[in-house]
């Protein structure tokens, strides 16, 4: 007889979803530099969005943060590890943030993918600490620091070059 008290296995379909999207649909399955691969993935899933003002984009933005937490979390307790490699919807989201309500052009998005990736590495105050929050939150919290620490500085690079 089971016990009643375990936690129910997890359903095939819901396992499927969320490794789906923690993954980055596969880019996280890249055997190398999985997190620019996501990144990659991130500008390109940002490219429609960026027709939409910004509390649409931040409403996306905030609720694919909240579904990746999730499916980040399902995917980190089925491998075994805190923060798996091939998660990397924080990336995703990460690259959203550093791209939220700035012009989408061509020097703009390289900056933006550069600085994020600079910025999801080094990890600046609160990047790290944010980085020990429990399970999906902490895989995705530290990216969101960093795409906020890359938007600003995009913002601060457009007020000394605006764009013409």
């Amino acid at each position: 007889m089971a016990d009643p008290a375990a936690p129910a296995p997890p359903r095939p379909f819901i396992t499927a979803c969320a490794t789906l999207l923690a993954t980055g649909f596969g880019s996280g399955y890249a055997p190398f530099a999985p997190g620019t691969a996501g990144s990659a993935l991130g500008v390109l899933l940002f490219w429609p969005l960026q027709r939409l003002g910004l509390l649409q984009q931040a409403g996306v933005a905030a609720v694919l943060f909240l579904v990746g937490v999730a499916a980040a979390s399902h995917v980190a307790r089925r491998v075994g590890q805190e923060d798996p490699s091939i998660v990397v919807w924080d990336e995703v989201i990460g690259m959203w943030v550093s791209l939220l309500a700035l012009p989408f052009r061509p020097w703009v998005v390289i900056l933006g993918f550069v600085l994020f990736r600079l910025l999801d590495v080094v990890k600046p105050y609160p990047a790290r600490d944010l980085e020990r929050l429990p399970l999906g939150w902490g895989i995705m919290a530290d990216d969101v620091m960093a795409g906020i620490y890359a938007n600003l500085i995009l913002r601060v690079c457009l007020l000394v070059w605006p764009l013409t």
